[in-house]
């Protein structure tokens, strides 16, 4: 294998002490040229392993072909008919641990860098093309949840079409809309908040996808005939018997895990302690970043803490050094190696200036007279014999208590499913945490006619995960509805 094969081509990215005050995009992505050059060290394997290692069935060999020919719009083309979302998954998704992981090349050198020429593929061939010939169509907004639906862009009027129910419009709920939209359904979307997109507006921040990227996907889907329905809660606006009530003849549940963890430990209602979920929905979702053009209430703290070490972490204590903090810190009861965030995003943080502290664990907040945090006691741990998530337990090292001097607390301990959709349905069962119970292939739920897939399902995971949940339930609602199968 020669060098040039060997070795990827690399991203430019913004410079550490530049980008940690400001919310732009951190990675700058390939010009045409620099695409073009690590697309020529694809092998064009006859049997691709990266392919079975993509949930969502990206023909990648086949789109990194058309790049290497420099045809931009063909490589999106091919990467469309199987994913509606490459914008966002050539940022966001783990390439390292799928795709990636799987390509040959990276047997003796470097994968291919899959991840970042889907993403070369899905921005310059929107500017090099038709974004992927998506079919035309325009926006209606004066959909009413409580009258007749509304055609919200490429629909002809043809009320046979059966109609089909998205519940939740992050990536397991736009996957699944797009796919059956291209099956030929009328699909609806109803989304709870004011904005489209789930955890991909409120959840990840504006450095690592910026909002305007995840409206083009969006609207990409629109165009497919999928209609958007915001500010519409079911379990509370409507409820899963009013869908079926109203002609839907399937439900895919996409609802997330929007509900906080805490710790249980004293002081975690003081002022100045967020939810990692709310601190990032406030930065995200109503543009406190946009400070002061959006005067979003948040607290800016000098020294801020983060508990946790996922990719939620990473985010929020990136985020807090671009809202102004002097001093930010991770702290992680495990070690580095068990940290389950993208080593990508570890490296990020580091050279943005944050300060890790491993094996360390809180165990009270402490506030001011007037109730807000002046400082986290924490615990330094060990570790012992791995847990049941496979990971080495942390274990209490006794009298080593010590204080860490902070404003802000931030818990990015993970989420579980709101229980409102399963509150309100019969006949739709959960397991004791909360999650829906739902066919790991299918998606069916235990209430006929009703699907069900990514962090709903799971519990907090990848925007990849959740997209292949989408596509397997999209499939599976396709066969229900044709009668080759029950279907939950």
């Amino acid at each position: 294998m020669t060098d040039q094969k060997k070795k990827r081509v690399e991203m430019k990215r913004q410079d550490p002490q530049v980008r940690r005050r400001n919310f732009n995009e951190v990675a700058q992505g390939y010009t045409a040229e620099e695409a073009i050059q690590e697309a020529s060290r694809c092998l064009q394997c006859k049997k691709p392993m990266c392919v079975q290692g993509c949930p969502v069935n990206v023909k990648i060999p086949e789109f990194i072909k058309h790049i290497k020919e420099g045809d931009f719009a063909g490589a999106l083309r091919v990467i469309q008919e199987t994913n509606s979302l490459p914008a966002i998954c050539g940022r966001v998704c783990p390439q390292e641990t799928q795709c990636e992981e799987k390509c040959i090349l990276g047997r003796k050198g470097e994968p291919i860098a899959i991840g970042r020429l889907e993403r070369f593929a899905a921005d310059f061939g929107k500017n090099g093309g038709n974004g992927g010939d998506s079919p035309d169509g325009g926006d209606c907004n004066d959909a009413d949840p409580n009258g007749d639906d509304c055609c919200n862009g490429g629909c002809t009027g043809d009320d046979s079409r059966l109609k089909v129910a998205v519940v939740g419009s992050g990536p397991a709920g736009l996957t699944c809309a797009g796919d059956l939209a291209k099956l030929g359904y009328k699909v609806t979307i109803f989304e709870a908040l004011h904005s489209p997109g789930g955890v991909l507006m409120y959840g990840i921040p504006e450095f690592r996808l910026p909002k305007r990227i995840v409206a083009e996907e969006i609207n990409y889907v629109k165009r497919l005939g999928v209609e958007i329905l915001t500010n519409v809660i079911i379990g509370r606006t409507l409820t899963l018997d009013d869908l079926f009530a109203r002609g839907y003849k399937a439900v895919f549940l996409g609802t997330g895990a929007g509900l906080p963890k805490f710790m249980g430990i004293p002081g975690e209602n003081l002022n100045g302690v967020y939810s990692a979920n709310e601190w990032l929905t406030r930065i995200n979702l109503m543009k406190a970043y946009l400070f002061p053009e959006y005067d979003t209430p948040i607290k800016r703290g000098k020294r801020v803490a983060v508990v946790g070490g996922g990719n939620v972490a990473m985010d929020a204590v990136r985020c807090a050094l671009r809202l102004g903090a002097e001093e930010a810190y991770i702290l992680y009861r495990r070690g580095r190696e068990e940290m389950p965030a993208r080593a990508e995003e570890i490296e990020n943080a580091e050279e943005e200036g944050v300060k890790f502290m491993l094996l360390t664990n809180p165990t009270r907040i402490l506030g001011t007279p007037d109730g807000w945090v002046r400082a986290v006691e924490c615990q330094k741990m060990t570790l012992g014999e791995p847990d049941s998530s496979g990971r080495r337990r942390p274990v209490p090292l006794k009298g080593s208590e010590f204080e860490i001097e902070v404003d802000t607390v931030i818990m990015a301990l993970g989420t579980s499913p709101n229980p409102i959709v399963s509150k309100t349905t019969v006949g739709l069962q959960t397991h004791e945490w909360g999650g829906l119970v739902a066919d790991e292939e299918t998606g069916a739920t235990t209430r006929p006619g009703v699907y069900a897939g990514g962090d709903a399902v799971t519990g907090s995971a990848t925007v990849i995960l959740a997209m292949g949940a989408g596509k397997k339930a999209a499939a599976a609602i396709h066969e229900y509805l044709s009668g080759n199968s029950v279907g939950g």
